[in-house]
């Protein structure tokens, strides 16, 4: 009775951990299930908490929903800087970075969970001030490199992708996407400036 009472009060509370388990136990039901299935009782049971202890991290469903495209937006922000830094041309080296993390993120589990979250945030309007936010501080952010007409129809064309993409029956939409990706960095080049 005593070891028990004793590791009950030697177990840390761990808020981060729960908040972070809590975080991915949604990103990953939406990417199973589709978004419908993203409930707070289903978040709550997947991370085996209470509804009550996810309320406690999260005040609302929405506020978890946020968290989860902040996470994705994390990360999006790394895997583009990376590319950047690996970029010998500044002309463009943000919107050839944004179309090489699309071409890129395929075949990772974050897929799953932006194409998940893509449909919250066509219909969700904090969560599309959340994307818009982050977009707009890139463009502003490489407004020298990236403030191009040329270079936004790039952007534009990648976005379009994604959408055709989420909407298509295979999941991918158009042919050759090497082709495709290849091209995109071409029209993204500092030869199609006029």
């Amino acid at each position: 009775m005593y070891l028990i009472m004793d590791m009950l009060t030697e177990r840390k509370k761990q808020p981060d951990v729960v908040r972070r388990n809590l975080m991915d136990c949604t990103a990953r039901l939406a990417a199973e299930q589709g978004f419908s299935a993203v409930s707070v009782q289903a978040v709550a049971s997947a991370a085996g908490v209470t509804k009550g202890g996810l309320f406690h991290h999260f005040a609302s469903k929405q506020a978890l929903l946020e968290a989860v495209l902040g996470d994705l937006l994390a990360k999006l922000d790394e895997d583009i800087d990376a590319l950047i830094s690996q970029d010998c041309e500044d002309y463009g080296c943000f919107t050839r970075a944004y179309v090489n993390a699309f071409f890129d993120d395929r075949g990772r589990e974050s897929y799953a969970q932006w194409s998940a979250i893509s449909v919250a945030l066509i219909s969700e309007p904090s969560l599309r001030q959340l994307w818009e936010s982050w977009f707009s501080g890139r463009l502003t952010r490489h407004k020298k490199t990236d403030d191009h007409l040329n270079l936004e129809l790039v952007r534009l064309a990648i976005d379009g992708l994604w959408l055709a993409d989420l909407v298509s029956e295979k999941g991918h939409a158009g042919g050759n996407r090497s082709a495709l990706h290849k091209q995109l960095l071409k029209a993204a080049q500092k030869e199609h400036d006029t």
